[in-house]
């Protein structure tokens, strides 16, 4: 069935027409009306990769018009991903140099197939992927709108193809700059903070005293930092607050890790996608056109409903899902030590009285100091005296006996939050 409205899904509950298929995201079955019999409209799904965050939105296409019904925003893990293959690779050369027995190296005698990903990269493609044939698995997605590649004004609007440092000077000349930077500072002053003001670009060392046009150099300031700064050191501007230097000094050398994850992985993501739906391409120029023409605040989730071909947006969804990537556990069954030894064994099976760690599960103690309903992630432990994490926060020593489970862990943690966008009535 198409994507409906809470109301009505719990009309179709109570009349037992539906039952509920999954907790989180909130997934029912009609239990009176097959596939075959079914007519449905449809719904397409747009995506907005980023290095850490993707934004996904499930929406209806009429007449040139997109009603928001569903939301998801992944939380990706690469950092995690790489820092824990950098330790990896750091006990493995541990253990190599000690007097142990000889381990010849390893890593020159491996081949990549084209395209080849390193694992933190590639986590992205595949986790957006999964999602996206999640969402087809419970409503009937018909096509997919993604942003793939970042626009060129200046090569649509020459004329003629464009070379070398030609591409440096014209219409696009400091607009991708600009687009890094409100990335790379938050849509906010690098100085104060301000938001939803107009923001200047600024050098952080003055290039009156040889300050270069680097990124590296670069900062947002609001008009009022930008005229008090004028082309004083960010030391002397900000002697004041040595936090805030600190702070400006540290995300000034950020390197480009994000940018440059976010440009490898759009390709190889179109490709995967390809091959399961239809597939519309877009560029960033044309997100942001369609957000600031319907007057939308900026989120990722907002980017994934204004991708693509569209002339209004008369809807958008109230409260997103926050989906973070935390894995299914460890392969290995013991804790090294900072020197790559193991210090602790695991216990050999992870299920504890039918129940794994971070299952969903509602608790419901009747009596006792822990009286009440708890509803939230688990931790097993085989004495059968679980912990709990709610929203209020955790709770330790639950009996397994008052345990129900919701739904099987499936490597996210999932929370929700209100949408920036501003929400149309129906």
């Amino acid at each position: 069935m198409q994507p409906c409205h809470p109301a009505r899904a719990r009309t179709l509950l109570a009349k037992g027409r539906a039952v509920v298929h999954r907790h989180t995201p909130f997934v029912i079955r009609l239990k009176d009306r097959t596939r075959k019999k079914s007519e449905v409209a449809g719904v397409e799904v747009g995506i907005d990769p980023g290095s850490q965050h993707t934004g996904l939105a499930v929406f209806t296409h009429q007449g040139g018009q997109r009603r928001g019904r569903f939301s998801v925003q992944l939380t990706h893990r690469g950092g995690q991903i790489r820092k824990r293959m950098g330790q990896r690779a750091t006990y493995r050369r541990g253990r190599r140099s000690r007097d142990l027995r000889y381990r010849a190296p390893r890593f020159n005698n491996r081949t990549r197939t084209p395209g080849w990903l390193p694992p933190s990269l590639y986590h992205r493609v595949v986790t957006t992927t999964s999602w996206v044939d999640r969402l087809a698995r419970w409503s009937p997605v018909r096509a997919i709108h993604l942003e793939r590649v970042a626009f060129d004004v200046h090569a649509l609007t020459a004329g003629r193809p464009l070379e070398g440092v030609e591409y440096q000077h014209g219409t696009l000349h400091g607009y991708e700059v600009r687009e890094y930077l409100l990335a790379k500072w938050n849509h906010a002053c690098a100085y104060r903070g301000a938001t939803n003001t107009a923001l200047n670009i600024d050098h952080i060392h003055p290039r009156s005293a040889g300050g270069s046009n680097r990124v590296s150099n670069l900062a947002l300031a609001c008009i009022g930092c930008n005229e008090t700064k004028n082309n004083h050191p960010v030391g002397e501007f900000l002697k004041n607050k040595p936090a805030r230097l600190k702070t400006v000094l540290a995300q000034a050398k950020a390197p480009l890790r994000d940018a440059a994850a976010a440009q490898s992985t759009r390709w190889a993501l179109w490709r995967e996608l390809d091959q399961r739906f239809p597939v519309h391409v877009a560029s960033g120029g044309r997100t942001k056109y369609n957000r600031t023409r319907n007057h939308l605040a900026k989120s990722h989730t907002v980017d994934a409903l204004a991708v693509g071909k569209l002339d209004t947006i008369t809807q958008t969804v109230s409260t997103v899902l926050t989906a973070g990537c935390t894995g299914r556990g460890s392969h290995a069954r013991t804790r090294a030590d900072r020197h790559g030894f193991p210090r602790l064994r695991l216990p050999r099976t992870k299920q504890v009285h039918g129940f794994h760690t971070g299952d969903l599960v509602r608790a419901v103690v009747p009596t006792g100091k822990k009286n009440g309903t708890y509803t939230g992630r688990v931790a097993v432990r085989t004495t059968g005296s679980f912990n709990i994490t709610t929203a209020e926060g955790p709770v330790q020593g639950i009996n397994h006996r008052y345990v129900r489970l919701l739904q099987r862990s499936d490597g996210y943690a999932y929370t929700t939050r209100k949408e920036d966008g501003v929400s149309f009535p129906a």
